[in-house]
């Protein structure tokens, strides 16, 4: 049984602006009843430019119902400015948290009041139209909607991914995918980080295995542990990492790819982009 928050529960219980608005400033629909969530958001303005009127329509699970239900309180009163930057870890927040495994919830309240400000501020289809390659064709989640929940919320893992978005959660096939554009974003996101900050910190070369020890531990084991498989320091020898694959990922087919793409690419980016990783043979 999941660990709601009381103010969840009371939000499932007892959920505020259920219904619909009579022509409606802004429009939004997400998720499909296929896919297990679905969400219509609308809202209606004052003379003044705030949200006056809020109200929901979904087809979900408690969290859904809550994530909704909170959305609607925190947008009233708001500017189209002011609501546009509401986040789902806001959502998530207002509502005392949610569980690991229902913060999708409060990404698709984020996402369906995008697509009603994008519905007023154009007067196009209220329907949310995805954008990006469809990297989970289960649950239709695209790589733009995945690299965002990233870096939104700090992402360093596929079932993290998976919690946020649900993708990955279904056939599976996209585990790998998912997995490479977590490498990429979060690559992306130290280089960013170390251009803003200066030029990376020079190590020692003690400080650098420490450093890259440190990695494999938090940032690779357990991504590789998650499909029993494991991962072995073998030797550092300047820039070259020479590593080898444990357990499942010990001849998998795809270990070139774990190799290149999440190893390689979590190493360069914690540790230095000069890394070359290579396996044991």
């Amino acid at each position: 049984m999941w660990d709601y928050t009381d103010k969840v529960k009371d939000h499932f219980l007892h959920p505020r602006n259920v219904g619909e608005i009579e022509n409606p400033d802004g429009v939004g629909e997400v998720g499909s009843m296929a896919c297990g969530d679905a969400l219509k958001l609308m809202f209606k303005l004052d003379h003044q430019g705030r949200i006056t009127d809020v109200k929901f329509k979904t087809f979900g699970c408690a969290s859904a119902i809550a994530s909704a239900s909170a959305l609607t309180e925190m947008l009233k009163g708001k500017t189209i400015q002011e609501a546009e930057k509401i986040t789902n870890r806001d959502i998530a927040e207002y509502l005392g948290g949610l569980p690991d495994q229902k913060m999708h919830c409060s990404v698709l309240g984020r996402e369906a009041l995008e697509a009603a400000i994008e519905n007023y501020r154009t007067g196009g289809t209220a329907k949310h139209k995805l954008e990006g390659r469809v990297v989970c064709k289960c649950f239709g989640v695209t790589e733009n909607e995945i690299e965002r929940v990233i870096r939104e919320n700090n992402l360093h893992t596929v079932e993290e991914v998976t919690n946020y978005t649900k993708a990955g959660g279904g056939c599976g096939s996209c585990r790998d995918d998912i997995a490479a554009i977590i490498g990429r974003v979060r690559q992306e996101m130290a280089a960013e980080e170390a251009t803003a900050t200066g030029a990376a910190k020079k190590m020692t070369n003690i400080q650098k295995i420490k450093l890259i020890e440190e990695t494999i531990e938090k940032e690779i084991r357990p991504a590789l542990r998650m499909d029993g498989g494991d991962i072995e320091l073998i030797d550092v020898d300047g820039n070259r990492v020479i590593v080898a694959f444990r357990g499942m990922c010990a001849g998998c087919p795809v270990s070139a790819f774990t190799m290149k793409d999440v190893v390689e690419a979590r190493l360069r980016q914690f540790v230095s982009e000069d890394l070359i990783v290579e396996e044991l043979r």
